[in-house]
Parts: C-alpha cells; structure tokens; sequence
C-alpha cells in the first residue's frame, strides 16, 4: 500500500507545471494571472466543464421530474428541459464537429449580459403572470405548439452545426483557413443561415411555451434585431472569403428569417 501510494505521489510530482500565460487562465482576480507565476493546470478545465455539464445535468432532471409530475409548474420543466438540453448539446457538437475550437464558452451559458438578461425576464414573466392569473399558464395547447417549435429550432440548429462540421463556429471568423469551404449542400440548401433560423425560432418558442406574451414580443424583436446584424457582418466576410461564388449562393437561397435578406451589394 505504502509503495503504490509512493508511486501516485511520484507520478503527480512529474506533472508539468505550465506558466499562467500559457494555461490561459485569464480570470480577472485570479492569483494565477501573474506574469511568471506557475500553477498546475491538470484539472482546471475538465473540473469547469464537468461543474456546467452536472449543472444542466441538474437542471434537465428538475425539468424532468416536473414534467411528469402532477405540479402545475409542468410548462415550465418542459422549458427547463429544453434550456438544458440546448446548452449541453452546443458544446457537445461543437466536440463533435470542430473540437479545435471547444472551450467553455462552448456551453453558451454566458453569451451575452442581454442573453442572461433575457432569461430573468422570462423567469419573472411567468412567476408573475402565475400568481396572479394562473389559469393563464395552464394553456396546454399553446404550451405545445411552442414545444414544438422549440423542438424545431433545436433540430434545425443541430443539423446545421452537423452538417457544416469543422466550418461552424460560434465565433465569426475574420481569416479564412485553408480548411474553409462554402457549404451550400443540405440544410444549407434551405436557407443560408440554418442555425439562425433554427435559434431564432427556438428563442421565441421557448417563451410561447411558457405563455409569456410580453416576452414573445420581446423575444421576437431582440432576436430578430440581432440576427439581422449578425447576419450582415457575417455576409461581409463571406464575402471576402468567397467571392462570386457566395454571390451566387445568395441569390439562389434565402436567408431564413423573415425580412432579413443580408447584406446589400452594390455591382
């Protein structure tokens, strides 16, 4: 016993200790991002993702269990459910397709301060509208239909993110690698934008699902305003990237969402 604990301590002593800089850290605060000190970057990561993953984990059997149950809150795990599973799903095709750019932000979880923003508001909708007009939140039919869409838009995004493979990023890119390739070829041939699209409808049937009316129109205006310019930057560098041959692509497919038909060239 004493010789295999020997031998454990020994293997960790060989471990490499990586600089802060190369670790990558990068959290204000963190005793770690000091120039020159060392730290011993083994567990750091896997420890973060597993804590986020465990946390959806978490959050999909809550979801679960007041689905099935008898509670009144049952809309609001199948939302529960939904969240969930989207956020654990983006980083687990982003693995799958382009694991060169995984990270934790893969997860999605801190999109943006709006995002975060975005889901109190819907939480606070829904308590509130529950309180005082719970009957309100007991629509089953309506509830469904945005199930569905959510459905919908999960499916749509995942199979571009499949579809595209190494070419999706969650990050617009500015330079084009060798690998980058124009695909124009399954969902791709719907809609320029499949995984917009599918986001897009998504957002908003999450919020049809918990019949919260201000926040469909909330969602619909913020979701559309930002697609409408994420689109157009990203047109700008396809663009650059591919010339004619986009040009072309543009013409034959449109962008998928309603009243967005990217960005405008002159020739």
């Amino acid at each position: 016993k004493e010789s295999q604990d020997s031998h454990i301590i020994a293997s960790f002593a060989r471990l490499p200790l990586l600089p802060a800089s190369e670790a990558g850290c990068g959290r204000p605060g963190c005793p770690c991002a000091g120039a020159g000190e060392e730290q011993l970057f083994v567990f750091d990561v896997p420890l973060q993702i597993a804590i986020r993953a465990c946390f959806l984990g978490f959050a999909c059997g809550c979801g679960l269990l007041l689905s099935f149950g008898q509670s009144s809150w049952k809309h609001f795990g199948w939302y529960m459910c939904s969240l969930s599973l989207f956020h654990y799903s983006e980083y687990l095709m982003t693995a799958i397709n382009n694991p060169r750019s995984l990270s934790l932000d893969s997860f999605l979880l801190n999109h943006s301060f709006e995002y975060t923003l975005a889901a109190l508001s819907s939480w606070i909708e829904f308590a509130v509208e529950k309180i005082i007009y719970p009957e309100m939140k007991q629509i089953t039919w309506l509830s469904t239909v945005g199930l569905l869409m959510v459905i919908f838009g999960d499916c749509l995004r995942k199979a571009a993110m499949l579809t595209a493979g190494s070419n999706f990023n969650h990050i617009v890119q500015n330079e084009k690698s060798d690998t980058h390739t124009l695909v124009t070829s399954g969902v791709y041939g719907w809609f320029r934008h499949p995984s917009y699209v599918g986001w897009f409808y998504w957002s908003i049937g999450t919020q049809v699902l918990l019949c919260n009316p201000v926040c469909v129109v909330g969602y619909t205006l913020a979701s559309w305003r930002f697609f409408r310019e994420r689109i157009e930057e990203e047109e700008f560098t396809l663009i650059h990237f591919f010339g004619a041959e986009y040009l072309e692509y543009k013409k034959r497919v449109p962008s998928g969402l309603p009243f967005i038909k990217g960005v405008k060239v002159e020739l």
